[in-house]
């Protein structure tokens, strides 16, 4: 599946990926279209066949904070706030949900399969001085560590980290470190810990992903001790290159000896509407991680031009224009202005160079004023200029003729008004259309 990996009606940010068995799954908060809050009282699951993993499978609800027509609170004893940043591990034999409720006491859940759904198994049992952030595990990422200890990590603007029972939600007395990363004021804000708290281990080393106060990474840091210190060793991926930007949340995951970074990126114009995203990273032998760039490829290792493609799965978006859901069949790039670039990476034209021309076939809803697409080969600022696509202002397809292309390249287009003069200033901050699909014709 290319990014975002799940179905573009789908809103499953934060996302934790874990192998178990034959299948991944993909455990994150949910989202609404456009909503003004974070997330909401339900947690979903989703699930792929490592053989197969452009069939995702939605196993429906998992855990709820407030009653729905299907399903009862499993927490109504003490809260009904809104379900964050959940996360999964498999422990002799059972499945353990760890949830946090935003403003509220977080709790266990527990399930003999891997989607569940959840049944409450106990709120954190802790004494005050055992727990840090005021005892709502924030965000919390937990490790199985070989010998079978349980770590839990957790945090909001200071990282804190508890060692658990054999029950896994007593917090063992004495284990509370703070904060896990240095956080004095000589380290960066592009480093100091923030929130979005992931274990995992690598290699006999244990890799703690998190978001940073500044920016919208993921960070990691590593250590050779589940207890820490970890140092920080960089950053994984950002979601602000060259796109409308948030915070950010995920973490690493190994299938079928490939490792991916999961993460999530925005839509509809806010930074509480996010779809899962996922690139493939390398792991070198002294244990680093280099940058990966955003792309939108998810498990693809590269697009076909001549198959259409949603204009919404973008990686690069700038000049102010964003995806929007009209319908649940419809989501388009809107907003879009002069100057407005859209870019996607990478597509594969194949070796056959026997035509010596090549058609882009854009399908637009008008907004009333003429303008061209100019189309761009792998650099979105001086790349190669193989052809335009002149628009009306009309809804419909329009095609154009383009220069042949072989090989795999980013393509990007770039919005132009098609008018001068005074005519050009009065338009100049005008939508010119919105953007739906396109495709490569040979």
């Amino acid at each position: 599946m290319p990014n975002p990996i799940l179905p573009l009606w789908e809103y499953i940010p934060d996302g934790e990926p874990r192998v178990f068995g034959d299948r991944v799954y993909l455990y994150g908060s949910h989202d609404r279209v456009a909503s003004p809050e974070f997330c909401d009282g339900k947690l979903k699951v989703w699930s792929a066949p490592l053989d197969d993993l452009n069939n995702w499978q939605c196993h429906g609800h998992s855990f709820h904070t407030r009653a729905d027509r299907d399903h009862a609170s499993d927490t109504k004893e003490w809260t009904e706030h809104d379900l964050y940043a959940p996360d999964v591990v498999e422990k002799d034999g059972k499945y353990y949900l760890f949830a946090y409720i935003v403003g509220s006491e977080g709790c266990v859940g527990v399930s003999e399969r891997p989607e569940g759904p959840f049944r409450l198994l106990s709120k954190y049992r802790y004494a005050p001085e055992d727990a840090g952030d005021n005892g709502t595990y924030n965000d919390a990422g937990v490790l199985v560590d070989d010998d079978g200890r349980v770590y839990i990590y957790y945090g909001f603007t200071e990282s804190y980290m508890n060692e658990l029972d054999r029950d896994m939600f007593t917090v063992k007395p004495g284990s509370l470190r703070r904060p896990v990363m240095p956080d004095d004021d000589g380290v960066p804000d592009d480093r100091r810990f923030f929130e979005a708290s992931s274990i995992r281990k690598i290699n006999g080393r244990y890799y703690f992903v998190y978001s940073p106060r500044k920016g919208s990474r993921l960070a990691y840091a590593v250590s050779d001790s589940p207890t820490g210190p970890f140092e920080y060793k960089g950053y994984i991926v950002d979601n602000s290159v060259d796109y409308p930007g948030g915070n950010d949340h995920g973490s690493l995951c190994c299938i079928n000896g490939q490792w991916y970074i999961f993460y999530h990126r925005m839509t509809n114009n806010t930074i509480m509407s996010r779809r899962a995203c996922v690139e493939r990273v390398e792991i070198l032998p002294d244990g680093t991680i280099p940058p990966v760039e955003m792309t939108s490829l998810g498990f693809e290792s590269s697009l076909d031009p001549y198959k259409p493609t949603p204009a919404e799965i973008c990686c690069v978006l700038k000049g102010g224009a964003f995806i929007t859901e009209k319908d649940v069949f419809t989501r388009v790039i809107t907003d879009i202005k002069d100057g407005c670039i859209i870019g996607y990476k990478y597509f594969d034209f194949g070796g056959d160079d026997s035509s010596a021309t090549l058609k882009a076939a854009l399908s637009v809803v008008g907004c009333g004023v003429r303008c061209r697409v100019r189309v761009l080969l792998d650099d979105y600022n001086g790349g190669e200029d193989i052809g335009t696509v002149e628009i009306d202002t009309h809804d419909g397809v329009y095609t154009g003729v383009l220069r042949s292309v072989t090989g795999r390249h980013a393509v990007y287009f770039k919005a132009e008004l098609g008018v001068t003069g005074w005519g050009r200033d009065y338009f100049k901050g005008r939508t010119l259309f919105e953007f739906e699909k396109f495709v490569f014709l040979k």
